[in-house]
Protein backbone atom coordinates (compact mmCIF):
# COMPACT_ATOMS: atom_id res chain seq x y z
CA UNK A 1 0.00 0.00 0.00
CA UNK A 2 1.18 3.46 -1.40
CA UNK A 3 -0.51 6.71 0.71
CA UNK A 4 -0.49 10.15 -0.67
CA UNK A 5 -0.76 12.47 2.03
CA UNK A 6 -1.30 15.86 3.15
CA UNK A 7 0.82 17.65 5.86
CA UNK A 8 -0.02 21.19 7.70
CA UNK A 9 2.37 23.32 9.40
CA UNK A 10 0.36 24.51 12.55
CA UNK A 11 3.34 27.41 12.47
CA UNK A 12 2.55 28.99 9.22
CA UNK A 13 -0.34 27.22 7.98
CA UNK A 14 1.30 26.26 5.00
CA UNK A 15 0.37 23.06 3.30
CA UNK A 16 3.27 19.84 1.70
CA UNK A 17 1.65 17.06 -0.74
CA UNK A 18 3.86 13.91 -0.80
CA UNK A 19 3.86 10.05 -1.37
CA UNK A 20 5.08 7.04 1.09
CA UNK A 21 4.47 3.56 1.48
CA UNK A 22 4.74 3.96 5.30
CA UNK A 23 2.99 6.64 6.28
CA UNK A 24 3.82 6.54 10.32
CA UNK A 25 7.40 6.71 10.23
CA UNK A 26 6.76 9.68 6.76
CA UNK A 27 5.19 11.63 9.04
CA UNK A 28 7.65 10.88 12.41
CA UNK A 29 10.80 12.26 9.51
CA UNK A 30 9.08 14.85 8.69
CA UNK A 31 8.91 16.24 12.28
CA UNK A 32 12.41 15.19 13.19
CA UNK A 33 14.86 17.95 13.41
CA UNK A 34 17.54 15.79 12.58
CA UNK A 35 16.00 13.76 9.32
CA UNK A 36 17.77 15.57 6.55
CA UNK A 37 17.65 19.29 7.41
CA UNK A 38 17.21 20.30 3.96
CA UNK A 39 14.53 19.46 3.46
CA UNK A 40 11.52 21.52 3.06
CA UNK A 41 9.55 20.83 5.74
CA UNK A 42 12.55 20.67 8.38
CA UNK A 43 13.59 23.76 6.76
CA UNK A 44 10.34 25.18 7.81
CA UNK A 45 10.06 24.23 11.41
CA UNK A 46 6.57 22.65 12.27
CA UNK A 47 5.01 20.91 13.76
CA UNK A 48 3.66 18.92 10.60
CA UNK A 49 0.05 17.30 11.04
CA UNK A 50 -1.44 15.15 9.02
CA UNK A 51 -4.70 16.45 7.63
CA UNK A 52 -5.66 14.23 4.25
CA UNK A 53 -4.67 10.91 3.60
CA UNK A 54 -5.53 8.49 0.48
CA UNK A 55 -4.64 5.12 0.09
CA UNK A 56 -3.74 3.56 -3.15
CA UNK A 57 -2.47 -0.07 -4.45
CA UNK A 58 0.68 1.22 -6.18
CA UNK A 59 3.51 3.29 -6.10
CA UNK A 60 2.91 4.73 -9.68
CA UNK A 61 -1.03 5.11 -8.63
CA UNK A 62 0.10 7.43 -5.97
CA UNK A 63 2.23 8.92 -7.57
CA UNK A 64 0.01 10.52 -10.54
CA UNK A 65 -2.10 11.34 -7.66
CA UNK A 66 0.17 13.33 -5.78
CA UNK A 67 1.17 15.07 -8.87
CA UNK A 68 -2.59 16.24 -9.32
CA UNK A 69 -3.01 17.51 -6.23
CA UNK A 70 0.15 19.74 -6.73
CA UNK A 71 -1.53 20.92 -9.42
CA UNK A 72 -4.45 24.12 -9.72
CA UNK A 73 -6.97 22.06 -9.89
CA UNK A 74 -5.91 19.54 -7.40
CA UNK A 75 -4.88 22.41 -5.08
CA UNK A 76 -8.38 23.56 -5.62
CA UNK A 77 -9.87 20.16 -4.65
CA UNK A 78 -7.60 20.66 -1.30
CA UNK A 79 -8.99 23.35 -0.72
CA UNK A 80 -12.72 22.48 -0.76
CA UNK A 81 -11.88 19.59 1.05
CA UNK A 82 -9.87 21.14 3.90
CA UNK A 83 -12.15 23.76 4.48
CA UNK A 84 -14.63 21.43 5.02
CA UNK A 85 -12.70 19.78 7.41
CA UNK A 86 -12.71 22.64 9.59
CA UNK A 87 -16.68 22.36 9.27
CA UNK A 88 -16.99 19.33 9.91
CA UNK A 89 -15.86 16.66 12.79
CA UNK A 90 -15.66 13.94 10.22
CA UNK A 91 -14.79 14.14 6.22
CA UNK A 92 -15.69 11.04 3.69
CA UNK A 93 -13.79 11.70 0.69
CA UNK A 94 -14.62 10.55 -2.56
CA UNK A 95 -13.71 7.02 -3.27
CA UNK A 96 -11.11 7.20 0.28
CA UNK A 97 -10.90 6.69 4.07
CA UNK A 98 -12.64 8.95 6.16
CA UNK A 99 -10.41 11.70 8.30
CA UNK A 100 -11.30 12.90 11.37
Amino acid sequence: MYFVYVLKNLRTGGNYIGHTGNLARRLMQHNSSNYKPERYTNKISGPWQLVHKEEYSSRAEAMKREKFLKNGQGRDYLKTCLCGLKRKKKTQFPGNSMVE
